[in-house]
């Protein structure tokens, strides 16, 4: 039962070449970047990644997605990803752009066992028609497009059928972990972590604060230990390592106000 790992790099070793990885995180909030350093370092290539969005400046999955290693990206956000956008349209990268909701249902669905599902987010678009471009020639045409979605209607409504998402690995970021794999998450980094974490065949955690079996109340866990096979406890320095992405101040309120 005790799923702890000594080392980053030996909870990723088994990650190999065209291993598909669902990734948590939410800009910079809830990131396992240490674990994504990890990957790096152990040189995986020809990744397939699902994930809101493929990292930030040069934080998260941009270090792999930089390094040329991701070969495709299921997302939600392209954001201000420069990198990302320039290997998308250079043909470089297929990319599946799905709607954020839709995108963090098939996570969950996937984890539960549920093959697909009915939604009525992208009816009447080329999320249910078809044609988004998956992947252009460089030259500004498109080389794979989306394929059409099956359709139907409930109680006057049309839906989409959406596939629930399976991975071999996860890789997720908690704020507190017990050896059996009981996670909690701090805040907004209770983004995608535990969608991603269900939707792993083997997932793999880096927690913040490692604690024994028992200090967790029961009530608090936000993702039972059945949904993780490896936790790796991070040094303070790891631990307090938060990026911010856009740091906004305002002026002090003058006096007497």
């Amino acid at each position: 039962m005790d799923k702890v790992v000594a080392t980053a790099a030996e909870a990723v070793a088994d990650i190999a070449d065209g291993a598909s990885l669902a990734v948590g995180g939410f800009g910079l909030s809830g990131v396992p970047n240490v674990l994504i350093k990890a990957v790096y370092a152990g040189g995986a290539t020809g990744l397939s990644v699902v994930s809101n969005n493929c990292g930030a400046m040069d934080s998260g999955l941009a270090i792999l997605l930089t390094a040329g290693r991701i070969a495709r990206v299921t997302g939600s956000y392209i954001g201000a990803n420069r990198e990302f956008a320039r290997q998308y349209l250079a043909g470089e990268l297929e990319v599946e752009l799905i709607p954020q909701g839709t995108l963090a249902e098939r996570l969950r669905a996937g984890g539960c066992g549920i093959p697909a599902f009915y939604t009525p987010a992208g009816v009447g678009t080329q999320v249910a028609d078809g044609g988004l471009p998956w992947r252009y020639d460089g030259q500004g045409g498109v080389a794979l497009a989306s394929p059409p979605k099956e359709a139907r209607e409930f109680d006057g409504v049309g839906h989409v059928l959406e596939r629930g998402i399976r991975t071999d690995f996860a890789l997720v970021r908690a704020a507190r972990g017990d050896r059996h794999g009981n996670l909690v998450f701090r805040k907004s980094s209770r983004n995608f972590n535990p969608l991603a974490a269900m939707a792993g065949h083997v997932t793999i955690a880096e927690v913040e604060e490692l604690v024994e079996p028992g200090a967790i109340d029961p009530d608090q866990v936000h993702l039972p230990g059945i949904f993780v096979q490896r936790v790796v406890a991070l040094t303070p320095r790891e631990a307090a390592d938060k990026g911010i992405e856009r740091r906004t101040v305002s002026a002090p309120a003058a006096r007497g106000r």
